[in-house]
């Protein structure tokens, strides 16, 4: 778990690289990098409009597989410039955008006697979703089906889709389901005040 004035840092040091990209296409130099930010994490960056709150990129690193420091730089990065689904932010956009940080933890298995079972083992507004058939994998983060007003089932249902594979794709054994927790620190206004986001309160 990191503490309010760790994610208020990391918000802020993926505005000032998502800046640094934009203008000079150098990451930011960090010194006296936290021991916590050392640590192999997975992390998420989301950038969405102000103040009508509509998506303008997101990608991140679902495993742990680098520090959270590098991982973060990268997925800020990545969220203004290589999301496919939308064109690269400009420089002078970034003053508009929400920049929210999601620190993952581990994704796990969720094994379950019979299919029937998955909504019954997912949280909504606490887990968050990844599901993986072959070369095919989908993700969606903790906050979604709570923005979006979905049910366990509508959350499983909408990750297949974001996999490319059927709605109910789930229902086939041959998926495999995994959940995940995530801390959510979020900019109230571009550039403002940093929040945690706790939606199973």
């Amino acid at each position: 778990m990191y503490k309010l004035e760790e994610g208020k840092k990391l918000v802020f040091f993926a505005r000032k690289n998502i800046e640094s990209y934009l203008n000079t296409r150098k990451n930011i130099p960090i010194q006296d990098i936290p021991e916590s930010f050392k640590v192999n994490c997975g992390v998420f960056v989301t950038l969405h409009t102000y103040p009508k709150y509509s998506l303008r990129g997101c990608i991140g690193y679902p495993e742990p597989v680098l520090p959270l420091i590098d991982a973060l730089l990268d997925a800020s990065v990545s969220s203004a410039t290589r999301d496919p689904r939308f064109p690269k932010v400009r420089p002078d956009e970034l003053k508009n955008l929400i920049v929210e940080v999601t620190v993952l933890t581990p994704p796990k298995l969720i094994q379950v006697p019979n299919v029937e079972k998955y909504p019954s083992e997912i949280e909504v507004g606490r887990d968050g979703l990844i599901v993986e058939l072959g070369y095919r994998k989908g993700l969606l983060l903790p906050q979604v089906p709570v923005e979006e007003k979905w049910d366990s089932e509508d959350f499983l249902c909408h990750t297949c889709n974001k996999a490319g594979l059927p709605l109910d794709c789930w229902m086939d054994k041959n998926v495999k389901v995994y959940k995940f927790q995530g801390q959510i620190f979020s900019e109230t206004k571009p550039g403002g005040e940093v929040i945690e986001k706790n939606f199973t309160e």
